[in-house]
């Protein structure tokens, strides 16, 4: 058996239990998080020590294992922050990474020294091309760099991991013989690689299985998977490694990292947690720190999470489709095999767009507090369709608005049908208006000081009052340039006032409606005193 590899005893908990298929045993996977080191290897990427050590701080605390800080030779500001969060982890290893190096080395173990448990991380290239090219060096001189670097590193601290880089282009005999080298000079982690994203599960799961076959007093040691997403199989890769006797992740936040990027945490997590029943692995790993960690690091290294991104992505727990939110409506785990509270995301979203359906609709009405009969959430309905076809994103600030401006409507003998606004530096500006008036269509054109003051002076041409305008305000329900304009319009006549409201994505569409609301309420509030206050003609 594998040393400190952690044993517990009963089932797997499931997100249901009537679908889980039990495990007796599970062993312990050891998650090492490398954001602060290969994650910030990305190029426009560098973080300041204060974001480290926030980062820091929040992986110690959700139960990352090992976190490398960085390479502390690499500059006065890395030897700072990998000592700085050396002092202050409570639960994780502390590494920090070295080349085959003494100075690396010595660097590595001087900053590292002040945590509780530290560790060193040195490497060297092992690939038929790397040695040629890079390092110019033959098969014997590099295993003599190992066995050299490798005690000297046993010789400063008890922890030390090895990495024969671009492993996954290593013939396997010599790859054979620089593990076999490592671990008799005192290496308690081997990690191997996929430097260039090269591997396929199949090859990556095959490479383990042979060397710890092959390998002598290879149970002396912890294997490690590190694989970058040039293909896009590092999640998969490193699950394969872990099949094939690997007990040590190497992963970041959010995938950053290197070209393409690492295999990321929160899959690797979430993926043994949801997976196990063909998994039979846990983690230490508290899933309700991944949004809040995701979020922490993109901040810090300015690299936005894509909207579809897996676990942490905007859009990971949102459904638009009306069949998949029919279902979601039904039961979750129709189209959900995560709960979204158990990665730190409040709740499902039901993102109301156009391809939304009646129920999911009716069901956000209710939760926005409106109970609509039958017809009037036909009418709502028919309005939501069409304005989700006019914006990209329809918030439920749109939908209030939208319901709001359809039960003002509701029963107003004058409404707008259709207004063309001609408007720019030339002027003059002109409204071409067409109202429904008690049944009857009526069009008018009118100029005006601006394209507003043109529709309103068409709505006066179509239904002439006394009102006058006492206050005109316009915001914007939410952001963007798509953004639906609220607008209120508020009409004073004979001592009486009136406010009407009107929403749309075109700002004088709304302002016309608006204008046309409060007239509506001005003349049913005047027909007691003058009945013909209002007249179309």
């Amino acid at each position: 058996m594998l040393p400190d590899v952690f044993i517990q005893e009963g089932p797997i908990q499931a997100r249901d239990e009537t679908t889980m298929t039990a495990n007796t045993t599970t062993e312990q996977i050891r998650i090492f998080d490398t954001t602060l080191r290969d994650g910030e290897q990305s190029p426009g990427a560098s973080m300041t020590l204060e974001e480290k050590l926030q980062i820091a701080e929040i992986l110690d605390e959700m139960g990352v294992d090992i976190i490398e800080a960085g390479f502390p030779i690499a500059s006065n500001g890395d030897f700072e922050a990998v000592s700085e969060i050396a002092k202050r982890s409570k639960n994780s290893v502390i590494a920090g990474l070295a080349r085959a190096i003494h100075a690396d080395i010595d660097r590595c173990g001087e900053a590292v020294k002040h945590a509780g448990k530290g560790r060193i991380h040195t490497f060297v290239s092992t690939s038929p091309i790397h040695l040629k090219f890079q390092m110019n060096k033959t098969e014997d001189q590099v295993l003599d760099i190992i066995t050299d670097t490798v005690t000297r590193s046993r010789n400063l601290i008890d922890d030390v991991e090895w990495s024969a880089m671009d492993a996954t282009r290593t013939p396997i005999d010599y790859l054979c013989r620089c593990v076999e080298a490592a671990i008799k000079c005192g290496a308690t982690t081997i990690n191997l690689p996929d430097t260039v994203g090269y591997a396929t599960p199949d090859e990556y799961k095959a490479m383990f299985e042979q060397i710890r076959e092959r390998v002598p007093d290879s149970d002396k040691a912890i294997f490690s998977v590190h694989c970058h997403d040039d293909l896009g199989l590092a999640v998969a890769n490193s699950l394969a490694g872990v099949a094939g006797g690997a007990r040590q992740i190497e992963c970041t936040i959010n995938g950053l990292g290197e070209r393409a990027g690492n295999a990321a945490l929160e899959e690797i997590v979430m993926a043994v947690r949801t997976r196990s029943d063909i998994m039979p692995y846990v983690t230490r790993i508290d899933p309700k720190f991944l949004v809040r960690a995701s979020k922490m690091v993109s901040g810090a290294s300015g690299f936005a999470v894509q909207y579809n991104k897996a676990i942490v992505g905007k859009n990971a727990f949102a459904h638009e489709s009306g069949i998949h939110q029919d279902g979601m409506l039904k039961n979750a785990e129709t189209y959900e095999i995560m709960r979204p509270e158990d990665v730190g995301v409040k709740a499902t979203s039901l993102v109301m767009g156009k391809h939304s359906g009646r129920h999911a609709f009716r069901d956000k009405l209710k939760e926005l507090g409106f109970d609509l009969g039958d017809n009037a959430l036909q009418d709502a309905f028919r309005r939501f369709k069409d304005l989700a076809d006019r914006k990209k994103h329809v918030y439920d600030e749109d939908i209030e608005a939208l319901v709001e401006d359809e039960i003002t409507i509701l029963g107003e003998s004058t409404k707008v049908i259709a207004l063309t606004v001609i408007a720019g530096t030339g002027g003059p500006q002109k409204a071409i208006l067409t109202m429904d008036v008690n049944g009857q269509h009526i069009t008018k054109e009118c100029t005006g000081d601006g394209p507003v003051d043109a529709t309103f002076n068409a709505i006066k041409s179509i239904v002439p009052h006394e009102a006058t305008l006492s206050l005109y305000q316009v915001h914007a329900v939410t952001e963007g340039t798509d953004a639906q304009a609220e607008v209120s319009v508020r009409l004073e006549a004979g001592g009486r006032i009136a406010t009407g409201k009107g929403a749309d994505t075109d700002t004088l569409v709304a302002s016309a409606r608006a204008y046309v609301s409060a007239m509506n309420k001005l003349a049913l509030r005047q027909q007691t005193g003058n009945p013909g206050a209002l007249q179309a003609v």
